[in-house]
């Protein structure tokens, strides 16, 4: 089928796309309408942690759609509970509230911190964000993103985020005030380059949130569900939030979410929070699939051994053209480029013949990838080598 043949205005305009339409996709592949295939870096910006179309998932969706597919949430489902109940077997929260995108997952983490105020800290609302942090693309989440120049899209903000810097406790405690119900992170800021929190900021950041008796917010989204080697980013710092946001990853493709807390922050009351979709047994079936491949023995210590081959690869490319080296957390990575060269890099990779190579730049300098967790060496590889010719005509 030509692409002239689809009605590509029927869809609403919210960015440019590439005059192509993907078909099919196989664990670190798509297919496009002309039959040409590419390596995929994005994974749907790290949605599909087990990459595309995965049997595990295929299965669960066929079985679970055989059974049941949505009660409404008024009602329990097996699936959520078993989900919920492997996720706080694995990590130190207690209780699961199921989204189907991770803004929705953050919008309820926003007003369980400000609930919890309400009851515990005299209506103290304000939650500490970070600079060039995303967290959705809700008001509230806009509003609480760092994203250069979302104050002004649909002002007026929500307000009560004030922002601090990334591994600046100072800038984090100068902004605590009797309004401060909570501080919110990315573990590793995806959207705005790769920036990790380092393990004595993430450390120090628990100590001050318990001194002042407010919240620590981890969202982990992006970074949650293996990406960074652990099963949760927190693990690395080895510490304790009270309330844990997950995306992406949990659903392996399917629209899936969690909002997590510990057992003496939930404070929601019939009313508070709700969802038609939420937790739905279709979905959840497939989380449960999800989980139990990330926690299959040597599946996370793969995940790590992949993140030093990747990493190392990285630092040898850059090294080769002169950039400016390569940093992150796991399966989650970015090459710094040292130049505005990354917009070229993804279009080029695309237009690779007679494969091509999905890349992603989130800021011109910088290209980042987001590789499904199973990725193979062999692929690393085939990325590299495809990277390496890219930057060599691009440098020219």
């Amino acid at each position: 089928m030509e692409f002239s043949q689809y009605n590509v205005n029927a869809l609403m305009y919210i960015t440019p796309r590439p005059d192509l339409v993907f078909t099919e996709g196989s664990g670190m592949w798509l297919t496009d309408h002309n039959g040409k295939r590419y390596l995929d870096y994005l994974q749907g910006w790290a949605v599909n942690c087990l990459g595309h179309s995965p049997q595990c998932i295929q299965d669960a969706l066929v079985a679970q759609s055989k059974k049941l597919i949505n009660p409404s949430p008024a009602f329990y489902n097996a699936p959520a509970i078993e989900l919920a109940s492997l996720l706080t077997a694995n990590s130190c929260f207690d209780r699961v509230f199921f989204t189907n995108s991770g803004a929705e997952a953050n919008e309820g983490a926003i007003k369980l911190a400000r609930k919890w105020g309400q009851l515990h800290k005299t209506g103290a609302f304000e939650i500490i964000t970070f600079d060039h942090s995303f967290h959705g693309r809700t008001l509230a989440t806009m509003s609480a993103s760092g994203k250069p120049g979302w104050d002004t899209i649909f002002a007026p903000q929500v307000t009560g985020f004030p922002k601090a810097h990334l591994n600046d406790i100072a800038s984090v405690e100068n902004l605590i005030s009797d309004k401060t119900v909570a501080v919110m992170l990315e573990p590793v800021q995806g959207e705005g380059g790769v920036l990790p929190a380092s393990r004595e900021f993430m450390q120090a950041l628990r100590a001050l949130t318990k001194k002042h008796n407010i919240l620590l917010i981890v969202d982990e989204v992006q970074t949650g569900m293996g990406r960074t080697g652990e099963l949760f980013a927190y693990q690395l710092s080895g510490i304790e939030p009270d309330i844990m946001t997950l995306g992406k990853g949990i659903g392996g493709g399917v629209p899936l979410a969690a909002l997590l807390c510990r057992e003496e922050i939930a404070c929601f009351v019939p009313g508070d929070q709700g969802g038609t979709y939420n937790g739905n047994p279709l979905i959840t079936a497939v989380g449960i699939a999800v989980i139990k491949e990330l926690l299959a023995d040597g599946f996370l210590a793969s995940v790590q051994e992949k993140s030093d081959y990747l990493s190392k690869a990285l630092n040898q490319l850059s090294e080769k053209h002169g950039l400016a080296g390569e940093r992150g957390e796991g399966l989650l990575r970015a090459l710094k480029l040292g130049s505005d060269i990354g917009g070229k890099l993804v279009e080029a990779g695309r237009n690779m013949e007679p494969v091509g190579v999905l890349l992603n730049s989130p800021r011109p300098d910088l290209l980042r990838f987001m590789p499904a967790l199973n990725v193979s060496a062999a692929e690393i590889d085939q990325m590299i080598a495809m990277l390496d010719e890219l930057l060599t005509q691009i440098k020219k």
